[in-house]
């Protein structure tokens, strides 16, 4: 089956739909049939360019930044489309060819103008405007984002791109709060997979308990959140330290709240980190997701339940799904609360052990690329008859 997957953002650009992309396209493209033969032929196309390392040693081919023309070539000639994300122009360009295509929804952008479904300009969780039909509120929330006509604009391509995923034969929800929010025809859930259960480290006990935060650093991430809550809790402990494992446009406004609390000797920020350096900083932490959004899934939880690792994280959207009971949950934006969760870690640590027994078996349970890999070939298989 020639199957071409296209993901407006790939490899060497940095996140999460990257991330996952990479790897369904990399375990699809090892299969093979009864016959031993290679089941998928995988085509990758991105708009991201190549980065120095090329794209050589994939089990698939990439074609960065095509044109329209070559877009539409390639889908002519591919037996199915799979849209990371709903993008209209491969979506139109499948409905032209009467091509069949799925849509994986990595976000909202299918039933909200800015895709997060965060309402401005007071950054509350949207309650659903677009989808209750009340376009005004919409374009005011695009206005106080953006200002000048881009809300009316991006109304206008939201729901272009609302009319074209009901004509999917599928669309992927990454969570089942995701299928519930985005209500569209065809659905089918498909959690992402975990490339392979990382075996948990033995690490030894540490004197200061570290807590992490791993991401962009942008508003709807929460970090202030964590950082009030450090600041609450280092009137009763010291023997903590906090990590801020990222970058972004709040770095600035971050770095002042830590001065604001005097938490300079506390908090540190590394920067982005990948590979073995970002391995070795997860090695001993409790990863805290202060999310002030509806997380459509939480890959970061993902990650650190599969090495048998303590999750603390808002109660909220697919991110509370993902950990349930493995971990820590508390009410979204609650510093007070998130404090709570953190005093217990540190005056129980025992807790972060058997917590972290119930993230890992939670994990190999739902989160393994191999699972993710044969739910999506499995529905190919079905959509390409």
């Amino acid at each position: 089956m020639k199957l071409l997957i296209y993901s407006h953002f790939f490899a060497p650009s940095v996140g999460g739909v990257e991330t996952i992309v990479s790897s369904l396209a990399d375990g699809l493209g090892e299969l093979n049939d009864e016959q031993g033969r290679r089941e998928f032929e995988v085509t990758v196309a991105t708009q991201t360019a190549a980065g120095a390392e090329g794209d050589k040693g994939r089990a698939f081919r990439v074609v960065r930044q095509p044109r329209t023309a070559e877009l539409r070539r390639l889908i002519r000639e591919c037996d199915l489309l799979h849209v990371a994300g709903p993008a209209i122009l491969p979506m139109g360009l499948a409905c032209l060819a009467r091509k069949p295509f799925v849509v994986e929804h990595h976000g909202y952008q299918a039933i909200c103008p800015n895709g997060l479904l965060v309402h401005q300009p007071d950054g509350k969780v949207c309650p659903g405007h677009f989808q209750a039909r009340h376009y005004g509120e919409c374009v005011r929330c695009e206005r106080a984002a953006g200002g000048g006509r881009s809300g009316l604009i991006t109304l206008m391509l939201t729901a272009i791109r609302h009319w074209l995923v009901r004509r999917a034969k599928a669309n992927i929800a990454v969570s089942h709060h995701v299928d519930a929010r985005v209500a569209l025809p065809h659905s089918k859930v498909i959690y992402h997979g975990i490339d392979a259960p990382v075996p948990a480290d033995e690490v030894a006990p540490a004197r200061r308990i570290c807590f992490a935060y791993v991401g962009r650093f942008v508003p709807e991430k929460g970090i202030e959140v964590l950082l009030e809550a450090a600041a609450s809790l280092r009137g009763q402990r010291d023997d903590f330290t906090i990590k801020l494992i990222g970058d972004g446009s709040e770095r600035e406004e971050l770095q002042a709240v830590i001065a604001h609390h005097n938490l300079r000797d506390v908090v540190a920020i590394t920067g982005f980190l990948t590979g073995s350096a970002l391995d070795d900083a997860l090695r001993d932490v409790i990863v805290v997701m202060p999310s002030l959004w509806e997380e459509t899934a939480g890959l970061s939880a993902m990650e650190q339940m599969m090495r048998g690792r303590l999750v603390i994280a808002s109660r909220v959207g697919g991110l509370a799904e993902i950990v349930g009971e493995a971990g820590m949950t508390f009410e979204m934006g609650n510093s007070k609360a998130l404090a709570h969760c953190m005093l217990q870690a540190l005056n129980q640590p025992s807790l972060i052990e058997s917590y972290g027994r119930q993230a890992r078996l939670r994990a190999g349970e739902l989160f393994q690329k191999s699972r993710m890999i044969a739910e999506h070939a499995s529905l190919y298989r079905q959509l390409a008859g």
